[in-house]
């Protein structure tokens, strides 16, 4: 009788992000990976197969989820401008917390790998669109609402800078770990939406 999994997916999914973002994809082990998620060699192939397949379960898990929270957070906000300044201000305390952090940095491996490998970069390639697109559409309502004058003549630039500001944010942690230097990428990305 096979034993069945004595695990949480979810959880490990979460721990998985924080090894491929501390040692990068290319340098985590499967050593790396068996002493981060605490579970034995062969739950990790049964369950999640090989090492590339639980890269990109992780980031798809990670990205889904984050970018879900961000079109729900842009849909149902009443102030289009706050609702953005509020996921810029959560991005900067998430990068800035050393505990929360290294799940964000998978990003960073996970873009990495886009020019190698057709399913990621197919993958960000829908949720870049997904994501532009929530955006745009907030933008299109704070200009309705009188939040944007009509000098931002070009909504979808406006949202595509949006959507790279937020990976700046997370290349910038990675590089510096400086939280003023977060703090000012945030505030010269948000000026962009200034009257």
């Amino acid at each position: 009788m096979a034993r069945s999994k004595e695990f949480d997916t979810t959880l490990v999914l979460h721990k998985a992000m924080e090894v491929f973002g501390h040692y990068g994809y290319e340098g985590t082990s499967l050593q790396n990976l068996l002493d981060g998620l605490g579970i034995a060699r062969q739950s990790l192939y049964d369950t999640y197969g090989t090492k590339r397949d639980l890269f990109v379960s992780a980031v798809k898990y990670y990205v889904n989820d984050k970018s879900a929270a961000v079109i729900s957070y842009l849909e149902r906000s009443d102030s289009v401008k706050q609702a953005i300044a509020d996921i810029f201000h959560e991005i900067v305390a998430v990068l800035q917390d050393e505990h929360r952090r290294n799940e964000c940095f998978i990003l960073y491996s996970a873009i990495d790998q886009i020019p190698h490998d057709p399913e990621i970069a197919a993958f960000f390639k829908l949720d870049m669109e997904r994501l532009e697109r929530a955006f745009y559409d907030a933008l299109v309502r704070a200009r309705e609402q009188g939040e944007l004058s009509e000098r931002h003549d070009d909504l979808l630039g406006l949202a595509r800078y949006l959507y790279h500001s937020r990976y700046a944010l997370t290349q910038a942690a990675k590089m510096t770990g400086n939280p003023q230097v977060l703090d000012q990428i945030a505030a010269a990305t948000l000026s962009a939406l200034d009257k």
